[in-house]
């Protein structure tokens, strides 16, 4: 059979909740820090995010993860590097 030791956290902002399955061994206070990075950024993005901007447009929340996060992997944590990287992605459109 198969088993999985994960811990699911997670964090409501406003009408929308955000949650990771991480491994036992990882710390829920830093995945809670990157919660709230995230949403920071998708505020830079969208302004006032909510349930339409992350499901109409997807494909750009993800992009903004894409920036700091890969391979389960934290990548960037500065908001001053990330900050160019979302108004770029905002002069696209």
């Amino acid at each position: 059979s198969f088993r999985c030791n994960l811990k699911i956290v997670y964090k409501r902002y406003a009408s929308l909740y955000f949650s990771y399955a991480i491994e036992d061994q990882d710390n829920e206070l830093i995945t809670l820090e990157i919660v709230h990075l995230y949403v920071e950024l998708l505020g830079k993005y969208f302004g006032s995010v909510c349930d339409p901007d992350t499901i109409f447009n997807f494909e750009k929340a993800y992009f903004i993860l894409d920036e700091f996060l890969w391979g389960r992997e934290v990548q960037e944590i500065s908001k001053k590097n990330l900050k160019p990287h979302v108004l770029f992605l905002k002069k696209l459109d």
